[in-house]
Protein backbone atom coordinates (compact mmCIF):
# COMPACT_ATOMS: atom_id res chain seq x y z
CA UNK A 1 0.00 0.00 0.00
CA UNK A 2 1.32 3.36 -0.76
CA UNK A 3 1.17 6.71 1.01
CA UNK A 4 -1.56 8.24 -0.86
CA UNK A 5 -3.00 4.63 0.17
CA UNK A 6 -2.47 4.47 3.81
CA UNK A 7 -6.19 4.50 5.43
CA UNK A 8 -7.15 7.49 8.11
CA UNK A 9 -6.14 5.63 11.08
CA UNK A 10 -7.41 9.31 12.95
CA UNK A 11 -3.75 9.74 14.02
CA UNK A 12 -1.83 12.93 13.74
CA UNK A 13 0.80 12.56 10.50
CA UNK A 14 4.75 13.27 10.74
CA UNK A 15 7.15 16.20 9.19
CA UNK A 16 9.73 14.27 6.98
CA UNK A 17 12.23 14.74 9.74
CA UNK A 18 10.00 12.87 12.84
CA UNK A 19 8.53 15.93 14.17
CA UNK A 20 5.07 17.05 14.41
CA UNK A 21 3.52 18.22 11.51
CA UNK A 22 3.02 16.41 7.91
CA UNK A 23 4.76 13.19 7.39
CA UNK A 24 4.56 9.84 9.10
CA UNK A 25 2.64 9.32 11.91
CA UNK A 26 3.15 9.81 15.62
CA UNK A 27 3.52 6.31 17.09
CA UNK A 28 1.31 5.03 20.21
CA UNK A 29 4.72 4.67 22.54
CA UNK A 30 5.84 8.51 21.25
CA UNK A 31 2.26 9.56 22.05
CA UNK A 32 2.53 8.18 25.85
CA UNK A 33 6.04 9.87 26.20
CA UNK A 34 5.14 12.96 25.10
CA UNK A 35 2.00 12.85 27.29
CA UNK A 36 4.61 12.22 30.16
CA UNK A 37 6.98 14.58 29.84
CA UNK A 38 3.89 17.13 29.89
CA UNK A 39 2.75 15.68 32.87
CA UNK A 40 5.74 15.47 34.85
CA UNK A 41 6.18 19.41 33.40
CA UNK A 42 3.16 20.60 34.71
CA UNK A 43 3.62 18.94 38.01
CA UNK A 44 7.16 20.59 38.37
CA UNK A 45 5.55 24.27 37.57
CA UNK A 46 3.08 23.59 39.86
CA UNK A 47 4.94 22.18 42.37
CA UNK A 48 7.43 25.56 41.76
CA UNK A 49 4.24 27.89 42.30
CA UNK A 50 2.98 26.11 45.36
CA UNK A 51 6.59 26.11 46.45
CA UNK A 52 6.87 29.92 46.03
CA UNK A 53 3.71 30.73 47.32
CA UNK A 54 4.48 28.64 50.68
CA UNK A 55 8.22 30.52 51.06
CA UNK A 56 6.06 33.80 50.65
CA UNK A 57 3.28 32.55 53.38
CA UNK A 58 5.97 31.68 56.14
CA UNK A 59 8.41 34.96 54.73
CA UNK A 60 4.77 36.65 55.75
CA UNK A 61 4.70 35.22 58.47
CA UNK A 62 7.77 36.94 60.05
CA UNK A 63 8.07 39.78 62.62
CA UNK A 64 11.03 41.61 62.78
CA UNK A 65 12.75 44.27 63.90
CA UNK A 66 16.21 46.50 62.73
CA UNK A 67 18.27 46.37 65.93
CA UNK A 68 21.38 47.30 64.61
CA UNK A 69 19.83 50.35 62.95
CA UNK A 70 18.10 51.49 66.25
CA UNK A 71 21.64 50.69 68.43
CA UNK A 72 24.06 51.98 65.74
CA UNK A 73 27.81 50.97 66.08
CA UNK A 74 28.24 51.82 69.79
CA UNK A 75 27.63 48.56 71.00
CA UNK A 76 30.36 45.58 72.07
CA UNK A 77 32.53 44.38 68.74
CA UNK A 78 30.96 40.65 67.44
CA UNK A 79 32.92 37.88 67.94
CA UNK A 80 35.80 37.25 65.29
CA UNK A 81 35.98 33.87 65.49
CA UNK A 82 32.39 32.44 64.90
CA UNK A 83 30.79 32.55 68.50
CA UNK A 84 27.69 34.15 68.86
CA UNK A 85 25.01 35.27 71.27
CA UNK A 86 21.45 35.41 71.02
CA UNK A 87 18.78 37.46 73.36
CA UNK A 88 15.61 35.45 73.91
CA UNK A 89 12.77 37.31 75.54
CA UNK A 90 9.23 35.99 76.54
CA UNK A 91 6.60 38.41 76.20
CA UNK A 92 4.33 39.02 78.93
CA UNK A 93 1.97 40.75 76.59
CA UNK A 94 -1.71 40.33 77.62
CA UNK A 95 -2.99 41.41 73.88
CA UNK A 96 -5.03 39.24 72.20
CA UNK A 97 -5.21 35.30 72.64
CA UNK A 98 -2.43 36.26 75.40
CA UNK A 99 -5.21 37.48 77.66
CA UNK A 100 -6.91 34.60 77.59
CA UNK A 101 -3.81 32.26 78.42
CA UNK A 102 -1.69 34.49 80.86
CA UNK A 103 -5.22 36.61 82.74
CA UNK A 104 -4.86 39.87 83.85
CA UNK A 105 -6.16 42.88 82.05
CA UNK A 106 -4.17 44.32 78.85
CA UNK A 107 -2.92 47.54 79.47
CA UNK A 108 -1.21 48.26 76.15
CA UNK A 109 2.24 47.22 77.95
CA UNK A 110 4.97 44.69 77.95
CA UNK A 111 7.71 43.02 79.90
CA UNK A 112 10.15 40.57 79.19
CA UNK A 113 8.89 37.97 81.37
CA UNK A 114 12.22 35.73 80.76
CA UNK A 115 15.32 36.74 79.67
CA UNK A 116 18.06 34.31 78.17
CA UNK A 117 21.42 35.14 76.65
CA UNK A 118 21.76 32.22 74.60
CA UNK A 119 26.08 31.97 74.16
CA UNK A 120 26.65 28.94 71.09
CA UNK A 121 30.48 28.59 70.97
CA UNK A 122 33.05 28.80 68.06
CA UNK A 123 32.49 25.43 66.90
CA UNK A 124 28.75 25.85 67.06
CA UNK A 125 28.58 22.95 68.41
CA UNK A 126 27.86 24.01 72.40
CA UNK A 127 25.22 26.18 73.91
CA UNK A 128 25.09 27.94 77.21
CA UNK A 129 22.21 29.35 78.38
CA UNK A 130 22.16 32.05 80.85
CA UNK A 131 19.14 33.20 82.65
CA UNK A 132 18.92 36.73 83.92
CA UNK A 133 16.22 36.98 86.34
CA UNK A 134 13.69 39.72 85.79
CA UNK A 135 13.53 40.86 88.97
CA UNK A 136 17.63 42.45 88.48
CA UNK A 137 18.21 46.24 89.16
CA UNK A 138 20.71 47.21 86.39
CA UNK A 139 21.70 50.35 85.08
CA UNK A 140 19.59 51.05 82.33
CA UNK A 141 20.62 52.96 79.70
CA UNK A 142 19.42 55.54 77.94
CA UNK A 143 17.07 54.17 74.78
CA UNK A 144 15.02 55.04 72.20
CA UNK A 145 11.24 55.10 73.45
CA UNK A 146 9.29 51.94 72.54
CA UNK A 147 7.04 54.41 70.14
CA UNK A 148 9.86 55.95 68.46
CA UNK A 149 8.90 59.23 69.34
CA UNK A 150 11.59 60.34 72.22
CA UNK A 151 14.33 59.42 74.20
CA UNK A 152 13.99 57.41 77.60
CA UNK A 153 16.61 58.77 80.05
CA UNK A 154 19.15 56.60 81.78
CA UNK A 155 18.25 55.06 84.86
CA UNK A 156 20.31 53.59 87.88
CA UNK A 157 18.77 50.71 89.86
CA UNK A 158 15.74 49.77 87.16
CA UNK A 159 14.18 46.45 86.81
CA UNK A 160 15.69 44.80 83.65
CA UNK A 161 12.53 43.54 82.11
CA UNK A 162 11.37 46.83 82.43
CA UNK A 163 13.89 47.96 79.55
CA UNK A 164 11.63 46.34 77.08
CA UNK A 165 8.33 47.75 77.80
CA UNK A 166 10.00 51.51 78.05
CA UNK A 167 12.39 50.58 74.63
CA UNK A 168 11.17 47.10 73.35
CA UNK A 169 13.49 44.97 71.89
CA UNK A 170 16.25 47.49 70.81
CA UNK A 171 16.36 48.81 74.57
CA UNK A 172 16.08 45.33 75.84
CA UNK A 173 19.17 44.51 73.76
CA UNK A 174 20.76 47.54 74.62
CA UNK A 175 20.70 47.14 78.28
CA UNK A 176 21.70 43.59 77.92
CA UNK A 177 24.65 44.17 76.33
CA UNK A 178 25.56 47.19 78.80
CA UNK A 179 25.30 44.73 81.79
CA UNK A 180 27.43 41.74 79.97
CA UNK A 181 29.51 43.09 77.55
CA UNK A 182 28.61 40.69 75.18
CA UNK A 183 27.01 41.59 71.88
CA UNK A 184 23.93 40.37 71.16
CA UNK A 185 24.17 38.81 67.69
CA UNK A 186 20.45 37.92 66.78
CA UNK A 187 17.33 38.43 69.20
CA UNK A 188 14.11 35.94 69.46
CA UNK A 189 10.86 37.05 70.97
CA UNK A 190 8.15 34.98 71.62
CA UNK A 191 4.77 35.66 73.68
CA UNK A 192 2.60 33.37 75.95
CA UNK A 193 0.28 32.02 72.56
CA UNK A 194 3.05 32.15 70.12
CA UNK A 195 5.00 29.57 72.67
CA UNK A 196 2.00 27.49 73.28
CA UNK A 197 0.93 27.27 69.90
CA UNK A 198 4.89 25.89 69.06
CA UNK A 199 4.47 23.24 71.97
CA UNK A 200 1.19 21.79 70.79
CA UNK A 201 2.95 22.03 67.18
CA UNK A 202 5.92 19.79 68.58
CA UNK A 203 3.24 17.32 69.51
CA UNK A 204 3.85 18.05 73.28
CA UNK A 205 6.74 17.89 75.71
CA UNK A 206 7.60 15.65 78.51
CA UNK A 207 9.00 16.73 81.81
CA UNK A 208 9.63 14.70 84.78
CA UNK A 209 9.04 16.84 88.29
CA UNK A 210 10.49 15.63 91.27
CA UNK A 211 8.25 17.97 94.00
CA UNK A 212 4.19 18.47 93.56
CA UNK A 213 3.62 21.45 92.13
CA UNK A 214 0.38 23.44 92.99
CA UNK A 215 -0.38 27.00 91.75
CA UNK A 216 -3.57 28.52 91.22
CA UNK A 217 -1.76 31.71 89.65
CA UNK A 218 -0.43 29.73 86.80
CA UNK A 219 -2.87 27.17 86.82
CA UNK A 220 -0.55 24.41 86.86
CA UNK A 221 -1.29 21.27 89.38
CA UNK A 222 1.07 18.45 88.70
CA UNK A 223 2.35 15.75 91.55
CA UNK A 224 5.59 14.54 91.46
CA UNK A 225 6.48 12.34 88.32
CA UNK A 226 6.69 12.03 84.62
CA UNK A 227 3.87 14.03 82.68
CA UNK A 228 3.23 15.04 78.90
CA UNK A 229 2.32 18.51 78.79
CA UNK A 230 0.64 20.31 75.83
CA UNK A 231 0.64 23.44 74.93
CA UNK A 232 -1.11 25.53 77.79
CA UNK A 233 0.40 23.43 80.36
CA UNK A 234 3.83 23.65 79.43
CA UNK A 235 2.78 27.88 79.32
CA UNK A 236 1.86 27.26 82.69
CA UNK A 237 4.85 25.01 83.61
CA UNK A 238 7.40 27.94 82.84
CA UNK A 239 5.60 30.63 84.09
CA UNK A 240 4.91 29.16 87.28
CA UNK A 241 6.82 30.43 90.78
CA UNK A 242 4.41 30.08 93.57
CA UNK A 243 4.60 26.08 93.36
CA UNK A 244 7.99 25.94 93.47
CA UNK A 245 11.09 27.24 95.40
CA UNK A 246 10.62 30.46 97.32
CA UNK A 247 7.68 31.10 95.03
CA UNK A 248 10.53 34.07 93.67
CA UNK A 249 11.75 33.93 89.53
CA UNK A 250 14.45 31.99 90.56
CA UNK A 251 12.82 28.87 90.76
CA UNK A 252 10.51 29.49 87.77
CA UNK A 253 14.34 29.88 85.90
CA UNK A 254 15.17 26.30 87.09
CA UNK A 255 11.73 24.97 85.48
CA UNK A 256 12.13 26.88 82.16
CA UNK A 257 15.53 25.81 81.63
CA UNK A 258 14.56 22.26 81.65
CA UNK A 259 11.62 23.35 79.38
CA UNK A 260 14.57 24.15 76.66
CA UNK A 261 16.08 20.87 77.22
CA UNK A 262 12.83 18.85 76.56
CA UNK A 263 11.98 21.43 73.76
CA UNK A 264 15.46 19.98 72.02
CA UNK A 265 14.49 16.25 72.92
CA UNK A 266 11.23 16.30 71.21
CA UNK A 267 12.33 18.38 68.04
CA UNK A 268 15.65 15.54 67.72
CA UNK A 269 12.62 12.68 68.33
CA UNK A 270 10.61 14.56 65.21
CA UNK A 271 11.93 12.78 61.55
CA UNK A 272 10.35 16.38 59.87
CA UNK A 273 12.18 16.15 56.85
CA UNK A 274 10.19 12.77 55.83
CA UNK A 275 6.47 14.36 55.73
CA UNK A 276 6.10 17.80 53.94
CA UNK A 277 3.24 18.27 55.93
CA UNK A 278 4.24 18.27 59.12
CA UNK A 279 7.22 20.20 58.27
CA UNK A 280 5.35 22.99 56.48
CA UNK A 281 3.09 23.19 59.30
CA UNK A 282 5.99 23.09 62.02
CA UNK A 283 7.72 25.93 59.96
CA UNK A 284 4.06 27.70 59.75
CA UNK A 285 3.77 27.74 63.27
CA UNK A 286 7.27 28.87 64.27
CA UNK A 287 7.40 31.72 62.10
CA UNK A 288 4.17 33.01 63.28
CA UNK A 289 5.00 32.80 66.97
CA UNK A 290 8.34 34.76 67.20
CA UNK A 291 9.57 37.66 66.17
CA UNK A 292 13.63 38.52 65.16
CA UNK A 293 16.27 41.02 63.94
CA UNK A 294 16.11 42.05 60.61
CA UNK A 295 19.27 39.68 59.78
CA UNK A 296 17.01 36.67 61.01
CA UNK A 297 13.78 38.08 58.42
CA UNK A 298 13.81 35.45 56.12
CA UNK A 299 13.23 32.13 55.69
CA UNK A 300 16.38 31.75 53.95
CA UNK A 301 17.72 33.60 56.95
CA UNK A 302 16.49 31.29 59.55
CA UNK A 303 16.95 28.04 57.55
CA UNK A 304 20.55 29.06 57.10
CA UNK A 305 20.94 29.94 61.32
CA UNK A 306 19.13 26.57 61.83
CA UNK A 307 21.46 24.34 60.08
CA UNK A 308 24.39 26.30 61.63
CA UNK A 309 23.28 24.73 65.10
CA UNK A 310 22.05 21.61 64.21
CA UNK A 311 24.86 20.08 66.16
CA UNK A 312 23.53 21.31 69.13
CA UNK A 313 21.27 18.74 70.62
CA UNK A 314 19.85 18.36 74.46
CA UNK A 315 23.12 17.11 75.79
CA UNK A 316 25.08 19.66 74.33
CA UNK A 317 22.97 22.58 76.16
CA UNK A 318 23.74 23.50 79.16
CA UNK A 319 21.84 26.02 81.86
CA UNK A 320 22.88 28.10 84.10
CA UNK A 321 21.46 31.80 86.33
CA UNK A 322 23.33 34.53 86.35
CA UNK A 323 24.91 34.69 89.92
CA UNK A 324 22.81 37.17 92.03
CA UNK A 325 22.04 38.16 95.45
CA UNK A 326 19.22 39.92 97.25
CA UNK A 327 19.56 43.81 96.89
CA UNK A 328 20.46 45.81 99.49
CA UNK A 329 17.65 48.27 98.27
CA UNK A 330 14.60 46.13 98.00
CA UNK A 331 14.32 42.41 99.41
CA UNK A 332 12.30 41.58 96.36
CA UNK A 333 14.76 42.35 94.23
CA UNK A 334 18.20 41.02 92.97
CA UNK A 335 21.62 42.24 92.01
CA UNK A 336 24.29 40.64 90.12
CA UNK A 337 26.63 39.07 92.82
CA UNK A 338 30.46 39.75 92.25
CA UNK A 339 32.77 38.63 91.24
CA UNK A 340 31.06 35.49 89.98
CA UNK A 341 28.87 37.60 87.57
CA UNK A 342 31.43 39.27 85.88
CA UNK A 343 33.47 36.40 85.83
CA UNK A 344 30.80 34.46 84.15
CA UNK A 345 30.35 37.35 81.38
CA UNK A 346 34.03 37.60 81.22
CA UNK A 347 34.21 33.61 80.50
CA UNK A 348 31.83 34.15 77.73
CA UNK A 349 33.15 37.10 76.15
CA UNK A 350 36.43 34.88 75.91
CA UNK A 351 34.26 31.62 74.38
CA UNK A 352 35.53 29.76 77.44
CA UNK A 353 33.00 27.05 79.61
CA UNK A 354 31.18 28.62 82.61
CA UNK A 355 33.72 29.00 85.76
CA UNK A 356 33.31 26.07 88.07
CA UNK A 357 32.10 29.59 90.46
CA UNK A 358 29.20 29.58 89.04
CA UNK A 359 28.49 26.16 88.54
CA UNK A 360 29.06 26.05 92.29
CA UNK A 361 26.26 28.25 92.92
CA UNK A 362 23.13 26.80 90.86
CA UNK A 363 20.63 26.01 92.51
CA UNK A 364 18.40 22.06 92.29
CA UNK A 365 16.24 21.54 90.12
CA UNK A 366 12.67 20.60 90.69
CA UNK A 367 11.95 19.11 87.05
CA UNK A 368 14.27 17.02 85.35
CA UNK A 369 14.63 15.99 81.60
CA UNK A 370 12.95 13.15 80.44
CA UNK A 371 13.83 11.89 77.17
CA UNK A 372 11.23 10.86 75.26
Amino acid sequence: MTDDARPNDGSATGAPNGGPGRGRPWSRRRRVLVGAVCGVTAVVVLCAAVGGFLYWKLNSNLRTVDIGAALGSDRPAASAAGAMNILVLGSDSRSGANGQLAGGADDGTSRSDTSMVVHINERHDHADVVSIPRDTLVDRPACTSVKGTGTVAAVQGAMVNSAYEVGGPACAVKTVEAMTGLRMDHFVEVDFSGFAKLIDALGGVTVTTTVDIDDTDSGLHLQAGTHRLGGDQALAFVRTRHGVGDGSDLGRIQLQQQMIKSILVQLQSLDLWSSPTKLYDMADTATSSITTDSDLGSVASLISFAESLKGIGADRTAGVTMPNTVAPSDANRVVPLEPEATALWTALRADLPVPQAVLALQQPNPATLTPR
